[in-house]
């Protein structure tokens, strides 16, 4: 009787695009221009997260070689028989397409509402006041939160001069 253990090349894969990508962003991290007045500066980051990555894609290429497999989920509540649903992805593109098209007019405060209702919509929600709403408070909410909180501000459209 032979124990041949299968190797998942997939994982291999991953290894290597996870390492690509943390090679990337460490190489992208040596060009950013610093200023002297910041002691940490804006490399730490990248070249935290890019390090991180390439140590995980060696870890994962050294657990695969060693015939680590990863298991299935069990208890999945989902039949991946049951072909996708394109009409409801077409809806949420297009709900992002509009968005994407009246944000510059509109502004960030009602295309994100749009935004909100719009996919709460095309994911099966009829409770559309309220989904209008919500959406309404959390796009003028998040507007507020990056032009004051972070100091970016995100277009107002034709609400200038009333947020």
């Amino acid at each position: 009787m032979t124990n041949e253990t299968h190797v998942d090349k997939a994982q291999y894969g991953l290894a290597a695009g996870l390492g690509v990508v943390g090679a990337y962003t460490i190489y992208d991290a040596t060009t950013l221009s610093v200023g002297f007045a910041d002691p940490v500066g804006p490399r730490v980051f990248p070249y935290v997260i890019g390090s991180v990555m390439v140590v995980l894609a060696v870890l994962l290429a050294v657990a695969t070689a060693r015939g680590d497999r990863p298991e299935a989920a069990d208890g999945e509540d989902i039949d991946l028989t049951t072909p996708a649903d394109w009409v409801t992805v077409l809806k949420l593109v297009g709900v992002l397409v509009v968005n994407i098209a009246l944000v510059n007019t509109l502004g960030w405060a009602i295309t994100g509402a749009i935004l909100f209702a719009g996919c709460t919509w095309a994911l099966g929600s009829r409770t559309y006041l309220k989904d209008i709403l919500i959406g309404t408070v959390l796009s003028v909410g998040s507007w507020y939160f990056f032009y004051v909180g972070l100091d970016i501000p995100l277009t107002p459209g034709i609400l200038d001069g009333i947020l």
